[in-house]
């Protein structure tokens, strides 16, 4: 418990503090650290926390809506009390970067950009001291290397989608990246400078592979599997790396390995949507889905919900699905299933009337992030079979996908990959990926029924398809280059 207190004080202090803060601190600070880092129990702790500060960093309403807020496929709720119910606007926290206007001095994104850096230096800390680890065994310290490695990769690719564009935005990826940190900050002002796009995919991947080769059988936490990086979900994340990288070979030989290797199945036809009813533990497919927080009673204080959730006709959230989403679903499809159609009271053009809403049941109840699952490896699979010239395996992975689904079989290779690009917006909607989907294959942006947005669509090439980065950022780093346009 001791070590508990101090760890946890010591991220939060991280957290809470810039880089300039953090660096200005008295030498007796970087003495604390050692002491909190020098044996596997404080390394463990600080490990844990590290999971609790990713969760907290993807599973709030900003980052876990990015993606299919800009590609279309949500909409708003109106709002359910007070004297502007029935009134439909958008949330004032992404109001900026859903018209594509967020402006770097007051980016709606300044938390996630700040978040995601300091964890990563929190992982480099925990990766910093733990070959010194002297009460632990060589393959505890490579699981901890591994885990760290992990969280440090992922963070720099989210990072990256965000902030950078896609991979194939100029031949030879040489545009602008990302700041690729695999150094704690601890002495001495560093001023890093952006990789380009080649760069930090190689980075990423070099961590990951890393990773992927220093796992034990299980991790040192406590908790359950589901919620902790381990090989099979790593390699499940260099997979999708490799198919925005558009590395095509390597992209289909992963996701197989996945498929064939991590003794995962596919959720069942029959218990698809019941699978994703269930209120507390993940659909039976799942790779990788964060622990959500629980209090000592085991009552949930954040969750999923909170984003997409429906309680009752006077308590619900904002974010809902569009009809652009919901329409592409055939009648018997069970993902359309997947909808709690809705009859809400809404001023239309000062009217007042009930109109459906469709709230996803993925995310009621007490649901976590969902970071992979097995069905998105058959997707990469098929599309990266397709690139290489294999359509009949394309066409075989994909179908394997609707057949689950209850949806029409397809019978011919003609505009396979059209279908494949539909086919992960109906399956992985609300799982983060429509957005960058549509930039990786240089799509342009359609954004129809219930767009409130100044801009509602977006012809690519455009500066618009990353944000800016946050002005006091640039400021602190003279060798940070702003994204163009802004």
């Amino acid at each position: 418990m001791k070590y508990s207190k101090y760890v946890s004080l010591f991220f939060l202090l991280l957290s809470l503090q810039s880089c300039s803060d953090f660096l200005e601190q008295e030498p007796g600070t970087q003495t604390s650290i050692d002491e909190l880092l020098q044996n596997k129990t404080g390394v463990l702790q600080a490990l844990t926390g590290l999971y609790s500060e990713l969760e907290a960093n993807i599973r709030p309403e900003r980052f876990a809506v990015y993606a299919d807020l800009q590609g279309g496929n949500i909409k708003f709720a109106p709002t359910a009390s007070g004297s502007l119910k029935g009134q439909i606007s958008t949330p004032s926290n992404i109001e900026q970067l859903y018209s594509f206007e967020d402006v770097a001095l007051t980016s709606n994104f300044q938390t996630f950009y700040d978040s995601s850096y300091d964890l990563i230096n929190q992982a480099n800390l925990i990766l910093e001291y733990t070959p010194a680890l002297t009460d632990a065994t060589d393959a505890e310290k490579n699981q901890i290397k591994a885990e760290a490695l992990a969280i440090r990769a992922y963070a720099h690719f989210l990072l990256s989608l965000v902030y950078s564009q896609d991979y194939k935005y100029t031949a030879d990826a040489s545009h602008l990246g990302i700041v690729y940190s695999t150094e704690s900050i601890k002495a001495g002002i560093q001023y890093p400078a952006r990789k380009t796009a080649a760069e930090t995919y190689s980075l990423i991947i070099t961590d990951l592979q890393t990773a992927i080769a220093n796992y034990s059988e299980n991790s040192l936490l406590k908790g359950a599997a589901y919620s902790f990086f381990n090989q099979k979900n790593t390699k499940a994340l260099l997979a999708r790396v490799y198919l925005q990288k558009g590395d095509w070979e390597n992209a289909y030989e992963t996701a197989n390995d996945v498929i064939t290797n991590s003794g995962v199945s596919l959720t069942s036809k029959e218990n698809l949507v019941a699978e994703w009813e269930k209120p507390d533990l993940p659909i039976s497919e799942i790779l990788l889905e964060f622990s959500i927080r629980k209090d000592n009673e085991g009552n949930v204080s954040s969750s999923m919900s909170q984003v997409f959730g429906y309680s009752t006709d006077i308590n619900f959230q904002k974010y809902t699905a569009s009809n652009d989403l919901v329409n592409l679903y055939e009648s018997t499809d069970l993902r359309k299933q997947l909808f709690l159609v809705k009859p809400l009271f809404t001023l239309v053009e000062g009217v007042q009337t009930n109109v459906n809403f469709n709230f996803t049941k993925k995310y009621q109840d007490n649901a976590g992030y969902v970071a992979f699952r097995l069905s998105e490896m058959y997707l990469i699979r098929a599309e990266a079979a397709l690139e290489t010239n294999r359509s009949d395996l394309a066409m075989a992975d994909i179908n394997t996908i609707r057949a689950r689904a209850n949806a029409t079989l397809l019978t011919e290779t003609t505009g396979l990959k059209e279908n494949i690009f539909l086919e992960r917006r109906k399956e992985l909607c609300f799982e983060g990926f429509l957005f960058f989907d549509i930039a990786r294959n240089h799509k342009d942006v359609s954004r129809n029924d219930g767009c409130l947005a100044n801009i509602c669509s977006l012809t690519y090439p455009s500066l618009k398809y990353v944000l800016p980065i946050p002005t006091y950022n640039t400021n602190l780093n003279p060798n940070l280059q702003q994204n163009e346009s802004y």
